[in-house]
């Protein structure tokens, strides 16, 4: 009986620890966002949105795709730990989007595809408040294939698959912080690690991700910036925006068989990625979801034609975004649900 008595106790004490260290977290999440202070608990923030387009056409005279759906689904989150002078931070950025369309027999195509996740931790500086000796870890990835809807056959000939390639960053630095809005971490010791299967890095004679042909993994060692910024705009509206910079140490032009260097490479070929991402509240739980984002990878050059898998020669792809070049890009412009947490 007093086994159960002392066990009751010291579960009621537990819960009751858990609560007041739940509404102290409460009560100073709002100031976290912007400031940096001493406090121990965690806070979390998300969003997810899903947003569904839909199109249908009978005898239409301008013509056009007599039914098609798009489905797009976006989520951020974060989840912070904060013990006096330390800040555990994590981010989870996922997306995927579908593309229905009656001309392709409702096979769905990609629209969006994307694994990000983020876990950064710093120790405040001493005499400082918002300068922080921090290590970070990043992992990029993709949930599923990956095809160039562009050539013939595209449905049995993938250029990607379920992780792979992943993109694996391990870097130690010095983080400018501002409470959760604003973080800036610059990191002159960063080492990364990108992983395929050799089935894909071995579709082409110059390999692919980065990654030497039939090869399954490439080492790199560099410098990195990571910076993030959020910005709420009014009860209804959030911005934010990511800026994530490599500078790979190792790199160098790869030189064929023959002498002739086949791709030009230095460790000015900076990797660039920046992801935007504006949501805005029409009602409840209906939302305006805006998302932009822009790449640059040396080891992804653009190329105006494809080669055919049945000839085996060169065809024009004639895409009108030509005039990016060698620059990636991505935007997404959806209605549906959005839940904040």
């Amino acid at each position: 009986m007093k086994k159960i008595f002392y066990s009751v106790v010291i579960c009621l004490a537990i819960i009751n620890h858990s609560s007041a260290q739940v509404t102290k977290t409460e009560d100073v999440k709002k100031s976290l966002a912007t400031t940096n202070k001493d406090t121990i608990g965690w806070v979390h923030s998300g969003i997810f949105t899903l947003g569904i387009n839909e199109g249908l056409l009978h005898n239409w005279a301008a013509g056009g795709e007599v039914a098609s759906l798009v489905i797009n689904s976006i989520f951020h989150g974060n989840l912070t730990h904060f013990h006096n002078n330390n800040v555990w931070t994590n981010n989870l950025d996922l997306a995927y989007g579908l593309n229905y369309a009656y001309s392709n027999n409702f096979v769905p195509r990609k629209a969006d595809d994307r694994i990000d996740f983020t876990s950064n931790y710093g120790t405040q500086v001493k005499n400082s408040k918002d300068f922080y000796l921090a290590a970070l870890y990043n992992f990029k990835s993709q949930f599923s294939k990956g095809y160039d809807y562009s050539i013939p056959d595209w449905e049995h000939h993938p250029t990607s698959t379920h992780l792979s390639p992943a993109y694996m960053t391990l870097a130690i630095g010095m983080e400018y912080r501002k409470g959760e809005d604003l973080s800036l971490f610059l990191s002159p010791v960063a080492a990364r690690e990108i992983l395929s299967s050799s089935k894909y890095t071995s579709l082409n004679k110059n390999g692919a991700f980065g990654i030497d042909s039939g090869k399954t993994s490439k080492f790199q060692f560099g410098a990195y910036f990571s910076g993030r910024y959020k910005k709420k705009i009014n009860k209804n509206m959030v911005f934010s925006t990511r800026l994530d910079l490599y500078c790979n140490y190792l790199a160098k032009n790869q030189v064929g068989d023959s002498g002739v260097i086949i791709k030009k490479d230095n460790p000015g070929n900076i990797q660039v990625f920046w992801d935007n991402l504006f949501v805005l509240k029409a009602y409840k739980n209906l939302s305006l979801t805006f998302g932009l984002t822009f790449a640059y990878d040396n080891n992804f050059p653009y190329s105006k034609t494809y080669i055919d898998k049945t000839t085996g020669l060169p065809v024009d792809k004639n895409q009108p975004a030509e005039g990016l070049g060698w620059v990636q890009m991505s935007q997404i412009f959806t209605f549906g649900l959005a839940y904040k947490f």
